[in-house]
């Protein structure tokens, strides 16, 4: 990352970096052992298309943020080492729902899935398995 640094004032450093790859990161980072790892908030746009806005830890989306995907599936909440843990929505490319706990990247955990029609499904989900979820009624 050492050509295209800026630093702006005290705090952590801002930069403004594009990978051979194609990847643009725009955001904080912090220098450990001499190299530059992604900490703070910023934005990686990878050359496919995938965008993340949020937070980052030793070079790992950890904390807070969203993932958006080019197929319209889109992720909020909480991340772990580059992976969805603990609570988040994740919207699929069709518009259907899932709000509630990941561990892993799967879901995992108390949630509620709401379908393309509108209906609300809630139980406790383990991956791509869901016995006993309850239909939701309005009323």
């Amino acid at each position: 990352m050492p050509e295209n640094v800026k630093t702006q004032g005290e705090g952590p450093i801002k930069v403004s970096y594009i990978f051979p790859n194609g990847d643009i990161y725009e955001g904080e980072c912090s220098r450990c052992a001499g190299v530059m790892m992604r900490s703070g908030t910023g934005t990686q746009t990878s050359a496919d298309g995938i965008m993340y806005t949020g937070e980052w830890l030793e070079d790992k989306m950890h904390g807070r943020g969203t993932l958006n995907h080019p197929s319209g599936a889109h992720y909020e909440g909480e991340f772990k080492d580059n992976m969805y843990y603990g609570t988040g929505t994740y919207t699929f490319p069709d518009g259907s729902t899932y709000k509630g706990h990941f561990n892993n990247n799967r879901l995992e955990g108390d949630g509620s899935f709401t379908d393309i029609q509108g209906l609300v499904w809630t139980g406790e989900f383990h991956g791509k398995a869901a016995l006993g979820l309850k239909m939701q009624h309005n009323i």
